[in-house]
């Protein structure tokens, strides 16, 4: 197992591409603390980790709570000893255009897309340096390298965790710690229902995504979580900076 005893922690871990990421990440051996808001998700991620054999633990957190997010990393440091691999996954899609998305809305996305990776990423670099090296590995999105209709505020996020992950590079290489950003293209969980709104619905969406998309269909989160494996592990020991786009080719075209 290639993160055989390895300490992961990876937020946003209980649904979808977070809990896909999280299961192969425990599959591979290492221990996965799972931060998530929904409690419920949390645990349903860390049973389905035990039944398969691997170890999990829940933490219940609201990321963009930056005493909380620093006791909750404090903690894991102080019960494992270290922190080998950090995931920041846990975001938010708000729909709308430049005039029509709400202030408020901007804010969360700002606060959660991009503010909260950049304080789970601070809080564990020391810890990183201290033993030698780590792994961040922040999800951006394939709007992170596009741009996606009316969805500025999603969009403008996306592309900072990009620009804040290439920096977050390369300051910390020399200390051993790589950085890079995880951008999926159109993967079929409900995360995406603000989009699909956007877009006119179930039926355009499909459309788009057999027009634009030249695979021609959703990725599933499996196929997600396999990038994930392959960034947060040895097997990318020099890549470092990147933004590695999942997505059917759709960036192509």
């Amino acid at each position: 197992m290639i993160l055989q005893d390895r300490v992961a922690i990876v937020t946003g871990a209980g649904s979808g591409i977070g809990r896909a990421g999280g299961e192969i990440i425990a599959r591979e051996g290492a221990i996965v603390v799972v931060f998530d808001r929904d409690m419920d998700g949390a645990a349903a991620t860390v049973e389905r980790i035990s039944g398969s054999g691997g170890h999990a633990e829940a933490v219940q957190l609201d990321v963009t709570d930056d005493r909380a997010l620093e006791a909750a990393v404090a903690d894991v440091l102080a019960r494992h000893g270290r922190i080998d691999i950090l995931h920041n996954h846990a975001g938010v899609q708000v729909e709308g255009d430049l005039e029509s998305v709400s202030t408020e809305g901007f804010d969360r996305s700002w606060e959660i897309n991009v503010r909260a990776h950049f304080m789970a990423a601070r809080f564990v670099a020391p810890v990183m340096r201290s033993q030698g090296g780590g792994v961040i590995l922040n999800t951006s999105s394939s709007s992170g390298i596009l741009f996606d209709r009316e969805m500025i505020a999603y969009t403008t996020t996306k592309h900072a965790v990009v620009a804040m992950t290439r920096q977050m590079a390369g300051d910390y290489a020399r200390h051993g710690i790589r950085v890079n950003a995880l951008c999926p293209g159109w993967v079929d969980t409900p995360f995406n229902e603000p989009f699909i709104r956007q877009m006119g619905g179930r039926e355009a969406i499909e459309v788009y995504i057999r027009e634009r998309v030249p695979i021609g269909r959703w990725a599933s989160v499996e196929e997600i979580a396999e990038c994930i494996l392959f960034l947060v592990s040895d097997r990318s020991s020099y890549v470092t900076g990147q933004a590695i786009v999942v997505d059917g080719g759709e960036t192509v075209v």
